[in-house]
Order: structure tokens, then C-alpha cells, then sequence
């Protein structure tokens, strides 16, 4: 059986992946949003705040498309989604660029906190719960 955990994840990259970005609704009212790996990474808690950093961040690229390869639930509270994040980067010109990504959701029922890593680096330490995810 799908978990919810799973469910809401799986929702959250399915707009993503439609390109669209403009819902928080399933973040928790005070949750913390945070964006790591990049030049400018950084934690936003509330919706709002949380809201206005993903849009930050959106602007500094075109044509940037989320692509999901596999979810995984890495316990009861918290699921993995493993792809790629491709855009071109506005500063840099007609470059392109596809790496790997992972998004983090730290939830109960509406995510208490979420972490976006573009370059995926962070999904490669080793946590403390032997999951080869760190927690953040």
C-alpha cells in the first residue's frame, strides 16, 4: 500500500514536472524550505518565505524542467525523490545543464520541511540513520 508520505511527494514533482511551480499547498504553515547545493542555497520557513526562495530561484534559469526517476519512502517520515533538474542558466547563456537532483520531504501528513538539491551532492552523504541520505 502507497503511503500519504508518499502520495504528497509524488504530487508535489507531478506539478513540477507540468512545470508548475506556483503551489505550497502542501507544505505545513510553518514548515522550512530549503535549497541547497548552489551558489545562493538557503532556509526560508514558512510558506510564504518558502514560496517567494523557490521563485528566487526559478528566476535565475529558463526552460528548467524537474524529471523524476524513482521516489523512495525512507522511513515513516520521510521520503527521497531521485531525477534531474535541467535549465539553462540566465547568467551563463545558452548553457545547458541536466544534474542530478533530489528533493527531501520531512513530513507527517503536510511537510514540515523540504530540501531541494539541484546538484543532488547532498543525497550522497552518508546520514546518521544509515539511509546514504543526510537528513540535512
Amino acid at each position: 500500500m502507497v503511503s500519504e508520505n508518499l502520495n504528497l511527494v509524488r504530487s508535489i514533482c507531478a506539478a513540477w514536472e507540468r512545470g508548475d511551480y506556483s503551489s505550497f499547498e502542501w507544505a505545513h504553515p510553518e514548515g522550512e524550505f530549503v535549497i541547497e547545493d548552489i551558489p545562493g542555497a538557503g532556509s526560508s520557513k514558512g510558506v510564504a518565505a518558502g514560496l517567494a526562495a523557490w521563485h528566487e530561484f526559478l528566476e535565475a534559469w529558463e526552460g528548467h524542467q524537474i524529471e523524476v526517476d524513482e521516489y523512495r519512502e525512507l522511513d515513516a517520515g520521510r521520503v527521497l525523490m531521485l531525477g534531474a533538474f535541467r535549465a539553462r542558466g540566465k547568467a551563463n547563456g545558452p548553457m545547458n545543464t541536466r544534474s542530478p537532483s533530489a528533493l527531501r520531504v520531512f513530513t507527517p501528513a503536510r511537510a514540515s520541511r523540504a530540501i531541494w538539491s539541484p546538484a543532488r551532492a547532498g543525497c550522497r552523504r552518508t546520514s546518521r540513520r544509515g539511509t546514504g541520505v543526510d537528513d540535512g
